[in-house]
């Protein structure tokens, strides 16, 4: 028996006055799957990854979270947190001068009995998600240093790291390597292969078409607010998903 996705959209359309963001976009996403989400700029993903993590509110259509129909006008960041769905941005959001362990809890701390932040605690589950959830080998790093001094892929490692931390089913990665150099893309993808191995999801949003292929389990291409492929990477080869949206450009520029 089939088990229930974590996130299920049912014909979800938004509108911005008379623009059509998103058209009617029926997906699934499964556990412990990564999934590519592509799309030039304007095709609707960011509007997509708004409405799926409580953002923005649909215009029309239904949003399932673990099989439960979601109420759209009560929906929204804080209440997907609960629901364990996670958000990593291309900036991380992270304090520059503090150190990581501050970071990891930066808005949800650990308190003791007397309601005061447990630093001690803090710092060990730092140093355990350093060690072991995302494998930081940095000679010289530890959780008292401050983020400035990290490379931008350690950046994405600590932000994916915090997500993973709080239990996350689904974590969204927003274009993670834009501006990396590329041993430190390497490491980034060596980050959302680790979400797969915790027993969680992502959905990886990401402008090179070859990270996308290399690291996900299946592939969802936007165009125009539509979804016009959703199938799994094995399925095709790298240079027929080139070929599919190359094709569509084509498309587009023939209309």
């Amino acid at each position: 028996m089939p088990s229930t996705p974590i996130v299920r959209l049912e014909n979800v359309s938004k509108f911005y006055g008379k623009v059509e963001s998103l058209k009617n976009v029926s997906i699934e996403i499964g556990n412990n799957e990564i999934v590519g989400l592509i799309g030039d700029n304007g095709a609707g993903k960011s509007t997509l990854i708004k409405v799926l993590t409580g953002v923005e509110q649909p215009t029309s259509g239904t949003l399932y979270i673990h099989g439960k129909k979601i109420d759209a006008a009560n929906y929204s960041v804080k209440e997907a947190h609960k629901l364990k769905i996670e958000t990593v941005y291309q900036d991380s959001s992270l304090g520059e001068k503090q150190p990581l362990w501050r970071n990891f809890f930066v808005g949800r701390p650990i308190t003791n009995r007397f309601g005061f932040i447990d630093v001690k605690e803090e710092k060990r589950i730092a140093d355990q998600i350093m060690r072991t959830t995302i494998g930081f080998r940095g000679v010289g790093i530890d959780y008292d240093t401050p983020v400035s001094s990290l490379s931008g892929g350690e950046r994405q490692g600590v932000a994916i790291g915090r997500a993973m931390y709080f239990d996350s089913d689904l974590i969204v990665l927003d274009e993670p390597t834009v501006a990396l150099a590329l041993k430190e893309v390497r490491k980034v993808l060596d980050f959302i292969r680790s979400i797969k191995t915790g027993g969680r999801s992502c959905i990886y949003i990401e402008h090179n078409i070859q990270h996308v292929y290399e690291v996900c389990d299946r592939l969802l291409v936007l165009d125009r607010g539509e979804i016009v492929l959703d199938k799994p990477t094995s399925s095709m080869t790298y240079d027929e998903l080139i070929n599919f949206l190359m094709s569509m450009h084509k498309i587009e520029e023939t209309n």
